[in-house]
């Protein structure tokens, strides 16, 4: 499939800058016939078809997002990324629970990481860095919605931290697991060993798939870590509010950089938002420019100036004294989330807009 794809890719590219021709995907699936038919290349028609004609599809999605604006140009794809291939309902057997892909005679030996209802509709076999191999199943599924808590609706602001992954307005603190910290002096060495090896030569093979084994199993940690989180979160509350941060922007800051990309910001956010859509919960996000952290929960003071050194802070205001910063910022989203909810207009005109909604 890589192979193909990069072919394809190449062709295009020469065929609109050599002739200013343009090169679709059913030129380039007319093609393929004739590619597949000649001697250097005949080792394409040992997998299937489907396989192939879906390669050249992710081809042609890319070039329309390219000119849509919302993609670069396409590149390469390298030998040793991720690798992936996709099978359409003609393009594998399942019964019973098994699984068999096109041209192989025995079913695939999977084991499963959760079961499904329903026919699946496609699948896609996929290759990581560390040489495992996954089976991803897209299949159409009825999303239980989870009962409304009785009486009261239980609802949460959440505020993100670095120290501590999560704050909750009820002044709960998720610590930060910091993954990164507890195999660091593992990939430096794994990174040191793969350096000293030769390039290309079986030693260098092996050093290169233990470093990207390493990192497997952070990022796995990691995402683990961030479901049971996320997934708690929505079970135990109706309405859950937090902040909208722009990780992109904050990872030019080097020197938390590194701790901004292991607490995973934009996971815990984005599982939110597609758990509370999938269980009928409602997920609210607060504007970034919304002083949570300088603006007092008791009275409603904006600090002029509040420097990441200083985690609790007295109201000149109101009077209130030790107030923890997290926590506080945490009610104040929370407060800006209910009010987003009851559709304060004044309120959010003036202090805070949505940036993400979703749910029942």
């Amino acid at each position: 499939m890589r192979y193909v794809y990069n072919h394809f890719l190449r062709e295009r590219t020469d065929a609109w800058y050599e002739r200013q021709e343009h090169m679709g995907y059913n030129a380039t699936a007319k093609a393929l016939t004739t590619l597949k038919k000649q001697p250097e290349t005949e080792f394409l028609a040992e997998v299937s078809n489907v396989c192939l004609q879906q390669s050249l599809r992710h081809l042609d999605r890319s070039f329309v997002n390219f000119f849509k604006g919302q993609a670069r140009y396409p590149s390469f794809k390298k030998k040793r990324r991720k690798q992936s291939a996709t099978y359409m309902a003609n393009g594998f057997r399942w019964r019973d629970g098994q699984l068999w892909l096109a041209k192989q005679q025995d079913p695939l030996d999977i084991r499963w990481s959760r079961h499904f209802t329903g026919e699946p509709t496609s699948i896609t076999v996929s290759l990581d860095t560390a040489g495992r191999y996954h089976v991803s199943v897209l299949v159409e599924e009825e999303q239980a919605v989870l009962p409304v808590t009785p009486v009261t609706p239980k609802m949460v602001g959440l505020d993100l931290g670095l120290t501590h992954r999560v704050i909750t307005s009820d002044g709960a603190k998720i610590p930060n697991p910091r993954f990164i910290r507890q195999t660091e002096r593992k990939l430096a060495r794994a990174q040191r060993a793969l350096s000293r090896k030769q390039g290309g030569s079986n030693n260098r093979a092996k050093a290169r798939l233990k470093l990207a084994r390493l990192h497997a199993k952070r990022a796995d940690q990691r995402r683990d870590a961030t479901h049971k989180l996320t997934t708690q979160l929505i079970h135990e509350n109706q309405v859950v509010a937090a902040e909208s941060l722009q990780v992109k922007n904050l990872l030019q800051n080097r020197s938390l950089s590194k701790a901004i990309s292991d607490v995973g910001w934009h996971q815990i956010t984005c599982q939110l938002a597609y758990k509370a859509e999938w269980y009928g919960r409602d997920f609210v996000q607060i504007d970034r420019w919304y002083p949570s952290s300088k603006r007092c929960f008791h009275c409603g003071h904006i600090a002029d100036a509040m420097p990441l050194d200083v985690r609790r802070w007295d109201c000149p205001a109101c009077g209130t004294q030790g107030i923890d910063r997290d926590i506080n910022a945490a009610r104040n989203i929370l407060q800006a989330g209910k009010a987003i909810l009851a559709g304060a207009d004044t309120f959010r005109q003036h202090e805070t807009t949505t940036v993400g909604h979703t749910g029942g």
